[in-house]
């Protein structure tokens, strides 16, 4: 599949991301590579195969670990707070936003 320069500068605006015009063919191709793989995979035949949650499946797929669900401080607050720009105790300070 190719694809215009109208739907690349679509794709571009829906995706909130800022193409030059020079940008503009090299970001095409790209796109029009990336949909000819989508392609190639829509070919591949899957009738009967299982789909995976995980890379193991079977007797080899692991367990999840289970803990008690219970709320803590964390028990390090010096170092969730190493990098705050303000703090007041062991809460970041911020901004009041809302009046």
């Amino acid at each position: 599949m190719s694809l215009d320069p109208a739907t690349v500068r679509r794709i571009a605006k829906l995706a909130r991301i800022r193409v030059d015009e020079t940008q503009l063919g090299q970001l095409q191709t790209e796109l029009s590579g990336i949909l000819s793989w989508i392609e190639q995979l829509n070919e591949v035949d899957v009738e009967g195969v299982e789909p995976l949650a995980g890379g193991a499946q079977g007797a080899q797929a692991m367990a999840l670990k289970m803990r008690e669900d219970i709320v803590t401080d964390g028990g390090i607050p010096e170092q969730v707070l190493a990098n705050a720009p303000d703090r007041i105790g062991n809460f970041y300070a911020v901004p009041k936003v809302v009046e």
